[in-house]
């Protein structure tokens, strides 16, 4: 298993779609075996999903999270922990252990819209990516 986490400082960074680094945490027998942060050398949003496919990823562990973006990490075969707040490394402990909280149905949060909304007030069916693109295209990642 290869766990990636959106990474700034230690911390759980709270927009994938504007991750400059993952912290890659390669893990055997339920145990981490060995961890490196790599840049994203600003690809940004759906390419993200590639990325970590071609990282070796399988699992990801995140803040906020766009419509758009949760399609490329499905497609992708990459499992998704979204919603998730603090420390990295404590993050990835409590997935081992089957103790971490996350939000499996978290869909753009932690960005602007330019007219002052947030995505869930669209008034489209399930939030984000249902509205031309442009929130989990453009904004969310």
């Amino acid at each position: 298993m290869k766990i990636a986490v959106t990474y700034e400082d230690g911390q759980i960074y709270q927009h994938f779609g504007h991750t400059e680094q993952f912290k890659l945490y390669e893990v055997e027998d339920g145990k981490v075996v060995s961890e490196e942060i790599t840049d994203t050398n600003g690809t940004g949003h759906g390419a993200l999903a590639g990325m970590l496919r071609e990282l070796g990823a399988d699992t990801l562990i995140c803040g906020g999270i766009g419509g758009g973006a949760r399609t490329a990490l499905s497609d992708a075969g990459i499992r998704l922990y979204g919603g998730v707040t603090g420390n990295a490394d404590d993050a990835v402990a409590a997935l081992l252990s089957g103790s971490l909280s996350f939000d499996p149905d978290i869909v753009c949060h932690h960005h602007d819209h330019e007219e002052g909304h947030d995505c869930g007030d669209h008034g489209h069916e399930g939030g984000c990516g249902h509205h031309g693109g442009s929130c989990g295209e453009h904004h969310c990642g």
